[in-house]
């Protein structure tokens, strides 16, 4: 009896569009490195403004219809300066979502950042935010103000890598002291949420002590529009509510401080 052979290659092709990519590949196609080419138009845009509006969203994942809804709202005004999303940019941290969160946040006419949130790391989701955004750890500065940007998913770590990593922001508290005087906190999960290593909160406290003119913490996580004492010291962390409840806080900062404002759309 006879045996044909049937080439690898040829079975490959006949099932070509079968086989889709992999839900967790993290080769994209399109822009990648985001943070960084934002951060370069922020800082030379808004190097010395007198004072400084902040669009702050968070926890786009799942909803976004409503997320386009936001950018659509957010494109209307004229008053803003940049726009920081805090996280939770997917449900499952797939390809596909980081490419559709990217698409929907690249419509916004203001430059943005994004945080990574504790959604966003499913799979191998915080390989592809490295690719498309960058550092987990970041932070850059507008208007004399260092916005101080830091990744506080420890569950994600099993409590095993240093998250909050206290020497980045050790390095931070100090790093182009020249440039800023004041400083803004900005997370996914805050203190005491099921995300944060709560082992270290009175450390973290103490560290945040350390930041030149602290003026106030930013979170999300939480899908809520908290505004919260956690130390009971007066410093006010701000919770940043998810794109289903239609709503995003304005940060006001001028020479007098700041102002915190929440919007419906």
């Amino acid at each position: 009896m006879k045996r044909f052979l049937f080439p690898a290659c040829l079975l490959l092709l006949s099932c070509r569009g079968v086989f889709d990519v992999h839900p967790y590949d993290v080769n994209f196609k399109g822009e990648t490195g985001i943070n960084a080419k934002q951060i370069a138009r922020i800082e030379s845009a808004f190097a010395s403004k007198d004072t400084l509006r902040v669009a702050l969203i968070s926890d786009t994942h799942g909803w976004y219809s409503d997320a386009r809804d936001e950018v659509e709202h957010l494109n209307r005004r004229t008053d803003i300066d940049f726009v920081i999303h805090c996280g939770d940019l997917t449900d499952t941290g797939t390809s596909r979502e980081y490419e559709w969160c990217r698409d929907i946040l690249g419509g916004l006419h203001y430059p943005y950042v994004a945080l990574i949130g504790n959604h966003d790391f499913l799979g191998t989701g915080d390989q592809a935010y490295s690719v498309i955004y960058g550092r987990m750890d970041f932070s850059f500065i507008a208007s004399r103000v260092k916005f101080v940007c830091l990744n506080t998913n420890a569950t994600e770590y099993d409590y095993m890598a240093a998250v909050p990593n206290f020497d980045f922001m050790e390095e931070e508290m100090v790093r182009d002291s020249a440039r800023f005087d004041r400083t803004v906190i900005v997370m996914h999960a805050p203190p005491y949420s099921d995300q944060f290593n709560n082992n270290v909160c009175k450390s973290f406290r103490r560290y945040l002590s350390f930041f030149p003119g602290l003026l106030c913490c930013v979170y999300g996580h939480s899908h809520g529009d908290g505004v919260d004492n956690f130390y009971n010291d007066g410093l006010l962390f701000y919770g940043i509510d998810c794109a289903e409840h239609r709503n995003y806080r304005i940060l006001t900062i001028t020479k007098d401080g700041y102002e915190m404002e929440q919007i419906f759309y």
